[in-house]
């Protein structure tokens, strides 16, 4: 009876187990062949202490695909994140474009690729770098890819010299030292050597190159493309993407302190908010400018590494784009996507900056390398939502079965189709007419021999603390250079661009500053302009405001902010509910670090789950801090983790508020009280002020008035 009793409870078990099985998913594991497999974690072998059996095609097939997993990462932009959503158009550009999803009103599905440079896949999301900001529009007339970067101007002017970038900033190729770092002998080497990258180096050894997260920050086209209307008329355009949180940075400091706390911090940002239903937004901005103003300004319009002032050339908004829904399978969505400038829409068409002409080779000749071959737009994520429809078949990675036994144009046998648009009186891809009546040459025009005015441009519209912070990023880099010859070289480059500049980087080098460019950096100017250095022209602007990340007053926001509520036994859950409702008002998050995880008992005897503590967080991953009252004060003072989290926060610049009681922690910490230090006891109005500078993202005079580094 007992046997019996056990046999039934055992089928029992069984019949659970075949049900829980069954409610979540039903489906067997079968190899990908979908044979059914019996056991998956036992290879077959001759006897149970036997050898392993060549004939084992399960144990094969699952192996073969393991080995085969990884694919070629991208040579730049290798690490990134992802993201789908919706643009839709608010504005009527009819007159300049007849692409169908610039139209007013049309909605249009959208994925976003965020991504860092230099570094391989496993680098850090902080390292100072370029942003990739690449958008694929899945649009009515087919697909058109966006692909810009955080930057809106680049290192060098001609595509031919892109490798040659690329070698010098990846790691040294003798012992592939340093990763996802422009700090060392390579690259300054190179960039010492190309005036034409003055400009950009500006922008990259500014905040800009660091960004607070991937929601908050620009996004440009770089280069001049056009818009073309229904009748044929061509329009210059520059695109600018604005982010509604707007444009902040992180100090570098703080930015090399948050790669080791979470070397993730940007993509579990993006992702975070956007499950938690914060969906990032940017609007659509363009720049339009008439075809016959195109030799009208100090610059070159074709240049890409120069921008049009925004004072000279005004943003238009004409839509916003709303990133949504997270990918479902990293590498099947981000890791697959294929962007590609060469990708455009009737409507849309390219100018002839020759660094835009080299990337529309470029990159579908890498997405065919990286992704096994020509048929990489057949992937789910890159797969047009206007069905394809031509006679190319056969090659590697085919995924549709194309019927029929017609593979050319013209042809009978299929009735001459698919088609040409035209021979149906149908709208299909027209490049813009253009009349071209020239020599074939390798040179480039007196206007691109300009590297210094936009340059200098940049560095004077900054303000006081931005410049600082050039400066220091410059000397930080420079100071990693082993070759002193490298380091005057450079150092004189930035004299041709702000005198005060290359003093104060030459100070904190240790060397004279030289006036006149090296005599090999002239040399290899003159190959591209025999008569360099050439005379500039007077500039449109000596500064333009949109270039400085500063926020006004009252102009900012606190939306997806996280603040750090510093906790220990006997804090106050009336102290926490009061700051922390005032925060949720505005969008921002009240996150809670305590001594240790699980449950946390405040001083009226209510509890919270803690999943934040002083070891596992730091104040660099948070915006602001609250240390609220009650009775914890004596147990703060012997706490030097808490001491070590408001003293870094200040430091960083960042707003701290310390509720009533809690003054003897303040008295002990490095914390002076300034603008943007509160306390509950002095400040009638704390919260609201203390939120008012939390808009203003740091109180960067604190560096100057404290002499605190950053």
């Amino acid at each position: 009876m007992k046997k019996e009793k056990k046999q039934t409870d055992e089928n029992q078990k069984t019949k659970q187990l075949q049900q829980q099985i069954t409610d979540n998913n039903g489906k067997v594991l079968t190899t990908n062949d979908g044979v059914p497999i019996y056991d998956n974690n036992n290879t077959l072998k001759a006897g149970e202490r036997g050898p392993s059996l060549q004939q084992d095609h399960i144990y094969l097939d699952k192996l073969m695909h393991f080995d085969r997993e990884r694919i070629p990462e991208r040579v730049v932009h290798a690490r990134g994140s992802g993201a789908h959503g919706v643009f839709e158009m608010n504005a009527d550009l009819s007159k300049y474009t007849s692409a169908h999803f610039l139209q007013k009103g049309v909605q249009t599905p959208v994925f976003v690729r965020f991504s860092t440079v230099a570094g391989f896949k496993g680098s850090t999301d902080l390292a100072r770098d370029v942003r990739g900001f690449s958008v694929k529009f899945y649009t009515e007339e087919g697909n058109y890819d966006l692909v810009g970067n955080n930057i809106p101007v680049f290192f060098i002017q001609d595509a031919m010299n892109f490798p040659d970038l690329i070698h010098a900033v990846k790691p040294e190729p003798n012992n592939e030292i340093p990763q996802a770092a422009s700090a060392h002998d390579t690259f300054w080497d190179f960039i010492s050597l190309m005036p034409e990258s003055a400009h950009m180096i500006m922008w990259v050894m500014s905040d800009r190159a660091i960004p607070r997260s991937l929601r908050m920050m620009e996004g440009f086209g770089v280069h001049t493309f056009k818009l073309v209307n229904a009748e044929g008329k061509g329009t210059f355009v520059k695109f600018h993407w604005k982010p509604r949180l707007g444009t902040h940075g992180v100090a570098w400091n703080e930015a090399q302190k948050i790669s080791g706390f979470n070397s993730d911090f940007h993509r579990q940002d993006l992702w975070e908010a956007i499950e938690n239903g914060n969906y990032p937004q940017w609007d659509l901005g363009m720049q339009l400018i008439p075809e016959e103003d195109e030799h009208s300004f100090s610059f070159d319009l074709l240049d890409p590494t120069k921008i049009v002032p925004e004072e000279v050339v005004p943003v238009t908004i004409v839509g916003t784009m709303t990133l949504n829904k997270n990918p479902e399978n990293f590498f099947a969505e981000t890791e697959q996507a294929a962007f590609d400038p060469g990708r455009v829409v009737p409507g849309i068409d390219f100018s002839n900056d020759p660094l835009l002409q080299g990337r529309i080779f470029s990159y579908m000749d890498t997405q065919n390398y990286r992704l096994g071959g020509p048929n990489f737009h057949e992937l789910p994520i890159n797969r047009s939502i206007n069905k394809k429809t031509n006679n190319q078949k056969d090659g590697f990675a085919r995924q549709d079965i194309l019927k029929g036994d017609v593979s050319y144009f013209p042809n009978s046998k299929a009735a001459g189709c698919p088609y040409h648009a035209m021979l149906k009186g149908e709208t299909g891809y027209q490049s813009h007419k253009e009349p071209i009546e020239t020599v074939k040459e390798r040179k480039r025009t007196q206007l691109f021999a300009d590297h210094f005015t936009q340059a200098r441009l940049f560095f004077q519209s900054q303000t006081s603390y931005e410049q600082n912070h050039i400066i220091n990023a410059l000397s930080f880099e420079l100071s990693k250079v082993n070759d002193p010859k490298i380091r005057e070289r450079q150092v004189a480059i930035l004299h041709q661009i702000d005198k005060h500049l290359a003093m104060q980087v030459g100070s904190n080098l240790g060397i004279s500053v030289p006036e006149q460019l090296d005599e090999l950096t002239l040399q290899f100017a003159r190959n591209n302009h025999p008569e360099y250095p050439l005379k500039p022209n007077k500039p449109e602007v000596e500064k333009s405001a949109p270039l400085s990340m500063a926020v006004k007053k009252g102009e900012g926001t606190i939306a997806t902010r996280k603040v750090a509520f510093l906790l220990d036994e006997g804090s106050s859950k009336a102290s926490v509910d009061a700051f922390k409702k005032a925060l949720e008002k505005e969008g921002a998050e009240a996150v809670l670090i305590a001594p240790h995880v699980g449950t946390f008992q405040f001083m009226e005897g209510g509890t919270e789950n803690i999943q934040h503590t002083y070891a596992t967080d730091a104040s660099v991953l948070y915006d602001a801090v609250y240390t609220p009252g009650g009775k914890a004060t004596e147990k703060l003072l012997k706490n030097p983790d808490y001491f070590a989290f408001i003293n870094e926060a200040y430091r960083h610049c960042k707003a701290l508020a310390f509720a009533e009681g809690t003054e003897d922690v303040l008295a002990q910490s490095f914390v002076e009280k300034d603008r943007g230090v509160f306390l509950e006891s002095k400040d009638k109005n704390w919260i609201s002020e203390m939120i008012a500078v939390m808009k203003e993202h740091r109180v960067w005079e604190r560096e100057e008035a404290r002499k605190v580094p950053v």
